[in-house]
């Protein structure tokens, strides 16, 4: 008996690297997935059937249930498209996996108009647009549901050359947050991945080698964020987790005092408070490359 029998998936940008492992994870332990991909390149030119249709017959060969969908999730009409499949041919809809994206780095001062735009709508944009429809559907049936949306240290840390794409990612961080809020009285859990894999979005941004690929291989990151679709994590929500090999960590802020007065007394004077900003530095939390979480 798996931890997900009876359950119903979409996973976003599944016909490779991340969401295809997610999507293989989640029909392993019982679920019914639908495997949406547009079946572009990396930078979202293109498209084509086979990614989706490939794993979806790489499930059903282990004997799970799965349907391809090859809609753009920056279409409002595919994303409810999405919905409809699952509720269509498997009855219902339990679990969303935000995880399609695009890549179109630049250093800030040689990135164009379209390589921003193109980014934001494909992560930010098409993460609202999937997750709108399946929340529809969520209240509908009114037993609650599973998010699981794809952030990155990018967004929630920084990294040179994806001013766009880090954008986007703190976006859907945000995004997940407040969902995570409103999400609570219906049982609709919002969690936030920032994940580390050698994929086709990463592989020219990583050591290529075969040591890389194994220890970052995409498997390691899916089971984790399978677990938080299972019912047994119904109280977990609105956190970020990331994922990378084997290690699973959670990143959540802190507050740093630096200066607190009555807030009946006049204001601070800008060469006073400034003092108590450099004398406050080495209490901060010190920058991290994304590679160090």
């Amino acid at each position: 008996m798996g931890l997900l029998d009876g359950k119903v998936a979409i996973v976003t940008g599944a016909g490779g690297g991340l969401g295809r492992s997610h999507s293989l994870l989640l029909a392993q332990h019982g679920a019914s997935v639908v495997v949406n991909d547009l079946g572009g390149a990396r930078d979202g030119t293109g498209g084509g059937s086979s990614m989706a249709d490939t794993v979806v017959d790489e499930i059903k060969a282990a004997g799970g249930k799965a349907v391809a969908n090859y809609g753009s999730v920056t279409d409002a009409d595919a994303g409810t498209a999405m919905v409809k499949t699952a509720v269509d041919t498997f009855g219902r809809l339990d679990i969303l996996i935000n995880n399609a994206g695009i890549l179109r780095d630049k250093s800030f001062k040689k990135m164009d108009d379209a390589m921003w735009d193109a980014v934001i709508d494909v992560h930010l944009r098409g993460t609202y647009l999937v997750t709108k429809a399946a929340w529809k559907q969520f209240l509908e049936q009114g037993e609650g549901g599973r998010i699981v949306n794809t952030s990155s240290t990018s967004g929630l840390i920084g990294n040179f050359g994806q001013a766009n794409y880090g954008a986007a990612k703190a976006g859907i961080a945000g995004f997940s947050r407040v969902l995570a809020l409103e999400g609570r009285k219906s049982n609709i859990t919002v969690n936030t991945l920032a994940p580390a894999a050698y994929s086709r979005m990463t592989e020219d941004l990583m050591p290529s080698d075969d040591s890389t690929a194994e220890a970052l291989a995409p498997e390691k990151v899916s089971p984790p964020i399978v677990w938080l679709c299972t019912d047994e994590a119904e109280r977990i929500t609105g956190q970020q987790f990331c994922v990378r090999g084997n290690r699973v960590s959670l990143l959540s802020w802190q507050v740093t005092e630096i200066a607190e007065r009555s807030s009946r007394e006049p204001a601070w004077d800008v060469a006073e408070i400034g003092e108590k900003i450099l004398a406050s530095q080495d209490s901060w939390p010190k920058l991290l490359k994304p590679n160090d979480v």
